[in-house]
């Protein structure tokens, strides 16, 4: 579990590198954050209260564990995705069609993983208003949530975590800005 763990940190770390540098680059980070009190009843999914606004999570793609990276991308294309960033030599592709992002990884990362970007949009874009990765840990640690992995709490700016759902799919919350 801690090896899994450790790579889907390095995963995160690589798609920060690999995937949205140009972007980060090209663009001044916003560290705009938007603070969100905790609901008071976990099982309550339909109501909220005067306080309570939704998570902002932002983009979310799903990053998928493939055999063959050749035939999975090929596959992918017939469903109309175009590769969006990454490369056959760095054994990860990130697909896009409309909205809809796709990671294809061959062999580093044992799995599928629900991935969602605070702080970008699908094109990896920044958006002014976003959770801060440590305020969704926070919250969802408040609301009795047990992390497979935490971000530092006292640090700023890129941070990533990760929780199972109850199925025990995994998901990363990856924030690099």
């Amino acid at each position: 579990m801690k090896k899994t763990a450790l790579i889907i940190l390095a995963l995160g770390a690589a798609f920060c590198l690999g995937f949205f540098c140009k972007a980060i680059i090209s663009k001044e980070s916003n560290n705009n954050t938007t603070t969100i009190n905790p609901p008071n009843n976990l099982n309550n999914n339909n109501t909220k209260t005067k306080n309570e606004t939704a998570m902002k999570l932002g983009a979310f793609s799903i990053s998928l564990n493939v055999k063959d990276l050749t035939t999975s991308k090929a596959f992918y294309e017939t469903l109309g995705f175009k590769t969006f960033a990454g490369g056959m030599e760095q054994k990860y592709l990130i697909m896009k069609n409309e909205n809809a992002l796709i990671g294809l990884f061959q062999g580093m990362f044992e799995g599928n993983l629900l991935t969602f970007n605070p702080g970008w949009n699908e094109d990896a874009k920044n958006i002014e208003q976003f959770d801060d990765v440590r305020v969704i840990q926070k919250q969802l640690k408040g609301k009795s949530i047990k992390l497979v992995t935490e971000a530092d709490e006292n640090t700023t700016g890129p941070a990533s975590f990760l929780v199972n759902d109850p199925d025990g799919n995994v998901i990363l919350i990856d924030q690099h800005r």
